[in-house]
């Protein structure tokens, strides 16, 4: 396959409502401005067509799971076949009964799916009650082949981990994708909400330098309510952005606004990075065993 030099993205920052139709029908339109401006690269930010149920443990909240393939996947794959984009969403996935997944699911310009990737891992806090209704992903770290390169698509927790960064670039990633969902506790002081979403800026950036690849993070933007009552509810910071292999900001969306971010991303400008900063050549794979630990007992 034949990399793009120019590859021109849309990532896609909104809120969502409790009507997965009203999502839609938005999604579509985002998606029909984004083609109008010869987008080839169509990003939505995590579980787009509901609000984010994970707030509150509740049984009945796995009716909002869909089969895949099944109706969710043929809407998308609708829509990116009409308006001729490569497009990465993010569904709840029914894969059994009793087993659910995080899963993002990427489509080719033909519609066709290109490939899919279940969140590996999964956060378990107030307000974040992921382990409730996720299983962690048991397939590969692998990027997904499509017309537009090797995508290498990740689900938000995924982020702060530079394994899976690190495992998408060893397997030929042209960039590294991220559909998120995360916010400010209304608890925390102005000066740590900002601290904390800085921190999410800065370790993906770092993700990016550190495996020479362009990087996208589509973050969920406005206010949710707790339905429990346990929490405020979260106010997600948006902030959207897109950076180069060097962690350049390329582009970057409002903390509270629904937008539609184009950039162009230079796919080719990676091989020349890694010459400069070799990462990947001056790695010690034969050092690397103790990663495979979950804690070294400083004691033995």
């Amino acid at each position: 396959m034949n990399k793009t030099k120019s590859l021109r993205t849309a990532l896609l920052q909104m809120t969502c409502s409790n009507s997965t139709a009203t999502n839609r029908e938005k999604i579509s339109q985002f998606v029909a401005q984004a083609a109008s401006q010869s987008a080839r690269l169509v990003v939505l930010q995590e579980l787009h067509d509901t609000p984010y149920f994970c707030q509150t443990e509740d049984v009945d909240n796995f009716n909002l799971a869909v089969a895949l393939p099944g109706e969710a996947t043929g809407f998308y794959g609708s829509l990116a076949k009409k308006y001729g984009v490569v497009l990465v969403t993010s569904l709840f996935e029914r894969r059994a009964p009793g087993l659910y997944h995080n899963t993002a699911v990427v489509f080719e310009a033909d519609g066709t799916i290109a490939g899919t990737f279940r969140k590996k891992h999964i956060p378990d806090d107030p307000a974040y009650y992921e382990k409730f209704y996720f299983t962690p992903g048991d397939d590969a770290w692998r990027p997904i082949s499509t017309s537009v390169g090797q995508l290498g698509v990740q689900v938000c927790w995924d982020q702060w981990y530079p394994e899976g960064a690190r495992l998408m670039a060893l397997s030929g990633a042209d960039l590294l994708i991220y559909p998120t969902a995360i916010g400010y506790a209304a608890e925390d002081t102005p000066e740590e909400q900002q601290r904390q979403r800085e921190a999410w800026r800065t370790v993906q950036r770092g993700h990016a330098v550190a495996n020479g690849l362009p990087l996208i993070a589509v973050n969920r933007t406005g206010f949710e309510t707790d339905p429990s009552g346990q929490t405020a509810g979260i106010q997600f910071w948006g902030s959207s952005f897109v950076c180069g292999p060097q962690g350049e900001m390329l582009a970057e969306a409002s903390e509270g606004d629904e937008q539609l971010v184009i950039v162009d991303i230079d796919l080719q400008r990676s091989e020349q990075v890694r010459r400069w900063w070799p990462f990947l050549r001056d790695r010690r794979i034969e050092r690397y065993g103790d990663l495979t630990q979950r804690y070294l007992d400083p004691t033995v």
